[in-house]
């Protein structure tokens, strides 16, 4: 007695491309003693060697870091879409004091959503050079929208560092962004940064973990960073 699959159609092959995409995602902290929010912490890391050791982005890169405000870093921005896309991924905030030292970091969301003819997926590695007060205040001070209060620019690539710096010459932020080893580009428009409290309340054991008590006052402190902000610090 032969058994006869049952009929799949185009739905169902786009359920399936869902799942697999969204696997990765899925959480096993149960079983893990590793933290999620170390897990990122250590990935941001590895994005910023990743850009930092490419020669069209590292000169420009390590220019707008030495003059920065603060820093994000998205390890893992996943898009995915089928006529309405969406983008989205966990990340971290550093902000360089006075004294030019890097705080410890605090944990934020990035997404946005899209509309236009489109299909398949996409992981990039973002790394996001905060340049203005207006750009790291409006940020830890409530959920940003940027092209609304804050305008971003794509970083230059290639030869000629310092004329570069005029084609993004007053932006709040300055964004580069790999995908399988490839610079990808792209615009920050219309996405949301906000804060993630679930995941500073974890790392710094504390409730009263805010990024504004992280980053600013230097309240919280984790050892778990400290190869992260080595690393800023090595930037020249």
């Amino acid at each position: 007695m032969s058994i006869i699959a049952p009929r799949r159609g185009p739905g169902f092959l786009w359920v399936l491309l869902i799942l697999l995409f969204a696997a990765p995602l899925v959480s096993t902290r149960p079983a893990l003693a590793y933290s999620e929010s170390q897990e990122l912490v250590d990935k941001s890391l590895i994005s910023l060697q990743k850009l930092m050791s490419k020669p069209d982005i590292a000169p420009h890169l390590a220019k707008y870091l030495t003059q920065a405000k603060g820093v994000l870093i998205f390890p893992n921005l996943l898009k995915a879409g089928f006529i309405f896309g969406a983008e989205g991924g966990g990340g971290v905030l550093l902000a360089k004091g006075a004294n030019g030292q890097w705080s410890y970091p605090a944990f934020f969301l990035m997404g946005s959503a899209s509309f236009g003819l489109q299909f398949g997926g996409q992981a990039s590695e973002t790394v996001i050079a905060i340049m203005t007060s207006k750009g790291l205040s409006s940020v830890l001070k409530h959920k940003v929208k940027v092209g609304v209060e804050l305008n971003a620019a794509v970083g230059p690539l290639g030869a000629g560092v310092e004329g570069s710096t005029s084609a993004a010459l007053g932006a709040d932020m300055i964004t580069y962004s790999v995908s399988k080893g490839a610079f990808i580009g792209g615009a920050l428009e219309g996405a949301i940064i906000e804060k993630q409290d679930s995941l500073n309340h974890e790392y710094y054991e504390s409730t009263g973990a805010a990024p504004s008590t992280i980053l600013i006052k230097g309240k919280y402190a984790n050892t778990g960073a400290d190869r992260l902000r080595n690393a800023l610090a090595d930037i020249k």
